[in-house]
């Protein structure tokens, strides 16, 4: 049997150095990549015949009795992958019962809504936006991830992910969501996690700073004033709010300024005409944002505006008077 085994190995190699070192149709020196795609539960014999119809091998049968010679006819995994035209058999085999699918890069910017990281994953060739969207959107998903929330929104961690091309979007969503805890628990680390309803709470107050911030050294005074607003009773009045419903909720363009009328839109999201928190997080916030709400400094500041648009600073003051003294006004009124 040992000797049969050798010499089936022996043919192969053979094979490969007298049809072209790979047994594929590339050129010498092509770097071309064949993309393909094994369906779950695939058998050996029909991936064989899908590399040959993909070029990448000129006879299957040498695949086949590859395989068979490695013991590895069961293990090819699915998946979506892109491979070299010229690669070797034993490049192939590797690759396949290893599972080395095609994997995409992808960055998700702090201060992303979940709208917005479904269109780059969906660029990237991750998965479906619209898949990705319906994930985010589940209920009963954001419930067996220990959230008290009706959706993912917030708990999609910005981060550079390397996911495999066509992933599951649920799938997606759920590691997106795994990493948020993973950092929170980092930046929590003297601290038991809170019970979900404030945990909520955090990533939603976490969200509002993410996207009113602009410097990370005035992101826990950001946070200090709305702290400052929510105890006694003010509304928040965070224009980011109102951001979130123009382009989030009625699907408009993000505004270049903000009206009066603006500040009037019927929402419970609007943080002008309703006190307390937004039912949910307006975007997903990243480290320095929950690291704000987390370890948020004592001040006695109650108003901020933007200082320096240049490189983003902000004036706090502590009454309205100080605050209305050097104020830019809202547009429309």
């Amino acid at each position: 049997m040992k000797k049969y085994r050798l010499w089936t190995l022996f043919l192969i190699t053979l094979a490969s150095v007298t049809l072209g070192s790979s047994c594929g149709t590339g050129k010498s020196g092509e770097t071309e990549e064949i993309r393909f795609v094994v369906e779950k539960g695939s058998s050996a014999n029909s991936v064989a015949s899908l590399l040959a119809r993909e070029g990448l091998v000129r006879y299957k049968g040498f695949f086949l009795a590859l395989l068979k010679l490695k013991g590895l006819e069961d293990d090819i995994k699915a998946g979506t992958y892109r491979v070299p035209t010229g690669s070797s058999l034993s490049t192939l085999v590797t690759t396949l019962t290893e599972g080395r699918v095609s994997q995409r890069r992808v960055t998700i910017p702090e201060g992303s809504t979940a709208r917005i990281a479904a269109q780059l994953l969906e660029e990237a060739g991750v998965c479906e936006g619209k898949a990705f969207l319906d994930a985010v959107g589940n209920k009963e998903l954001a419930e067996s991830l220990g959230l008290a929330a009706a959706s993912l929104e917030g708990f999609l961690f910005p981060d550079t992910y390397l996911f495999p091309e066509d992933s599951d979007a649920k799938k997606v969503a759920e590691l997106m969501v795994v990493r948020f805890f993973v950092k929170y628990d980092e930046l929590n680390k003297d601290h038991a996690r809170p019970e979900a309803r404030e945990l909520l709470d955090q990533v939603i107050l976490a969200s509002i700073v993410e996207r009113e911030y602009r410097l990370a050294s005035e992101a826990g005074l950001i946070a200090s004033v709305f702290k400052n607003r929510l105890s006694i009773g003010m509304p928040l009045q965070s224009c980011a709010t109102v951001v979130y419903i123009i382009t989030e909720k009625l699907g408009k363009e993000h505004p270049s300024v903000l009206y009066y009328s603006d500040l009037k839109i019927p929402d419970s999201y609007n943080s002008y005409i309703h006190r307390g928190l937004p039912p949910g997080p307006i975007a997903n916030p990243g480290v320095e944002a929950l690291k704000a709400v987390l370890d948020t400094p004592k001040s006695e500041y109650l108003y901020f505006r933007l200082q320096n648009a240049e490189i983003g600073s902000h004036r706090f003051s502590r009454s309205f008077q100080e605050h209305a003294g050097d104020v830019i006004p809202v547009k429309g009124f």
